[in-house]
């Protein structure tokens, strides 16, 4: 896949999980369901805590998978820190309500990600571009936020890029949503006004309809423009877009937007993830 990649001219990055209790989310314990305190949300407790030897397991193994990944020819990682899984499960405070310093405010929650980070480095070197992605929102909870303000937000992201994040990709549902009130920045170019760092926005791109209606139901996601992704890419806001739902019933996405074609854009449904199978 590397290879083929390379000779069609692109770059890849995979991108390392740990899935954590949402594994577990059917009330069925399986073995390596791990969290920090063992709830799948606040107040639901399903498994017990990580112990210290847990969380040195999966910090070692990220950094293995990442220095596979460097061996195998690819040009970079990408941490999934966002949407509720183990990672994200740390940084909220609805799952880690330990007392250690695993735990405690939202700058003391990134301790177990901050863990990961140098360990990512420490086997990839500092010129292998090491990308996390993170959300507000969480696959337990859609309207949950780990920053209410900017100000939070800073505290969060300031430990994450010292660890040794090159990149932040920010997840949200609709990329053109503001992320605080007073200003029209979304997450992507909250996170890069605080951090300086290179940011890849995401969220319903090209489509009307976010991801969880569209899951949910047999609605239908039809097409939009890209004139205001350009106007906020022009702004410099963030620096590179991912596009996920669109993409699976139209693989030729980036040359058709190449192109200026979108009317030849399909719009999305749920059905087409069957087309994955």
């Amino acid at each position: 896949m590397v290879e083929e990649v390379h000779l069609a001219g692109g770059k890849i990055f995979p991108q390392l999980w740990h899935v954590g209790l949402t594994s577990a989310m059917d009330g069925t314990f399986r073995p390596g369901a791990m969290s920090p305190s063992g709830l799948a949300k606040r107040g639901e407790k399903i498994a017990e805590p990580m112990t210290q030897q847990d969380i040195d397991n999966v910090v070692r193994a990220f950094g293995e998978a990442a220095q596979s990944a460097q061996r195998l020819g690819f040009d970079g990682v990408e941490i999934h820190g966002a949407h509720g899984y183990l990672l994200d499960q740390f940084f909220w405070d609805g799952t880690n309500q330990r007392t250690d310093s695993y735990g405690g405010d939202l700058p003391a929650r990134t301790r177990f990600a901050v863990e990961v980070i140098r360990e990512v480095r420490s086997k990839v070197g500092p010129e292998f571009p090491v990308c996390l992605r993170f959300s507000q929102w969480k696959q337990q909870d859609y309207n949950a936020k780990l920053a209410q303000t900017p100000a939070e937000l800073e505290q969060f992201l300031a430990p994450l890029a010292a660890a040794g994040v090159d990149l932040f990709h920010c997840s949200q549902r609709r990329f053109w949503e503001p992320e605080f009130d007073g200003s029209s920045l979304n997450l992507a170019g909250w996170t890069k006004k605080l951090t300086g760092k290179p940011t890849i926005t995401v969220g319903s791109i090209t489509l009307n309809a976010e991801f969880t209606r569209t899951f949910q139901s047999a609605e239908t996601a039809a097409v939009t423009g890209i004139d205001e992704l350009l106007e906020r890419l022009e702004r410099e806001e963030f620096d590179l877009v991912a596009v996920g739902r669109a993409l699976i019933v139209n693989p030729s996405w980036p040359a058709v937007i190449q192109r200026g074609a979108i009317d030849e854009l399909l719009p999305y449904q749920r059905d087409a993830l069957a087309q994955l199978i």
